[in-house]
């Protein structure tokens, strides 16, 4: 019974988590439905997941210190040993006002059993990080690609984008965390990495290529096997990223506009009304001032006139009375 009521919760979660795209051009034409698995993970991309990885081994560092009375991290001198660092990088994990020194060992292996816990995985059928439901996969007929981190994580100094092939990746992610960082340094510079490779994705390789690995095959539960993965940046000459799959999801129910103009007559009911005395306000208004600017324009023009029709006539008078001073009237 408890099998059975989970499982029902389970199809219940799963229902919640698909979603229906409507990719067709018009509502009246031939419409292209699809029903999507959509499901969101947030904490567990690479930059936070290195985050929580830190705030982990910082705060069990720390304890461990207390308990034993020890000073591990506390100064360069005594660094704690990070195996999903590259071999040999000093570097430092501040929290807050306090400052962890650590040292990189290299250690892909330790480096991915350490991060297991940090998926949240639970026990029950069909489920993946978090504990989110994950439908039944046809591996052996299903073709996935994997973009953004999938992608910067195979090829950006791994340089082994494209077909993804499990075992290659692991050989090639434990040899770069096991190279010294001081050559990883020196490769860099002589430019034999990615042109978009930086610092970043230099040091923190090591950590990204395991936890790509632990939150695809154990996370996601793909076979070891699994040979139908590839990694892009563009599919189709267009780049691929996860904001294209926020603008579909949001889109869903096509066409948008409609929905929009749905939504407003809901919420307003007198909108035309509202609408149409508002234009018409605006028109006026629009009309008054028009008016009153050229109103005002003539009124200017007429006062320039009359100006110079005084000037022109006390100019007049005094030349009549410089020309003929003898004939003019006495004052009386």
């Amino acid at each position: 019974t408890t099998v059975h009521l989970s499982i029902l919760l389970q199809e219940e979660m799963a229902k919640n988590l698909l979603a229906e795209f409507n990719l067709g051009c018009d509502a009246h034409e031939t419409q292209h439905v699809y029903r999507v698995y959509v499901a969101t993970f947030l904490g567990f991309g690479g930059n936070a997941a290195r985050q929580r990885y830190e705030e982990h081994i910082f705060l069990s560092t720390m304890e461990k210190n207390r308990l034993l009375g020890k000073k591990l991290g506390q100064s360069p001198d005594m660094p704690y040993l990070d195996p999903c660092l590259p071999l040999d990088i000093p570097d430092k994990i501040q929290q807050g006002a306090q400052t962890m020194f650590v040292r990189g060992t290299g250690d892909f292996h330790l480096c991915h059993r350490i991060i297991q816990p940090l998926m949240n995985l639970s026990n029950e059928t069909q489920t993946t990080l978090n504990g989110i439901y994950q439908p039944p996969l046809p591996y052996h007929n299903s073709e996935f690609y994997g973009f953004s981190e999938f992608y910067y994580c195979t090829e950006d100094v791994l340089r082994m984008g494209g077909d993804y092939n499990s075992a290659r990746f692991l050989k090639a992610a434990q040899d770069y965390c096991a190279t010294k960082w001081s050559v990883l340094k020196e490769r860099f510079d002589r430019g034999l990495y990615a042109s978009h490779a930086d610092m970043h994705r230099l040091k923190y390789q090591c950590f990204k290529s395991a936890w790509m690995y632990e939150v695809f095959h154990n996370g996601f539960s793909f076979p070891a096997n699994y040979s139908s993965l590839k990694t892009v940046l563009q599919v189709y000459d267009k780049e691929v990223q996860w904001t294209l799959g926020a603008i579909l999801y949001r889109t869903r129910f096509l066409p948008l506009r409609d929905i929009q103009q749905d939504q407003f007559r809901g919420s307003h009911p007198h909108w035309r009304g509202a609408s149409f005395v508002y234009n018409h306000y605006l028109f006026l208004v629009c009309f008054m001032v028009v008016l009153l600017s050229i109103m005002l324009y003539l009124l200017r023009l007429r006062r320039i006139h009359r100006r110079m029709q005084r000037n022109t006539s006390s100019s007049a008078l005094w030349v009549e009375q410089g020309l003929q001073p003898s004939g003019l009237p006495g004052t009386l």
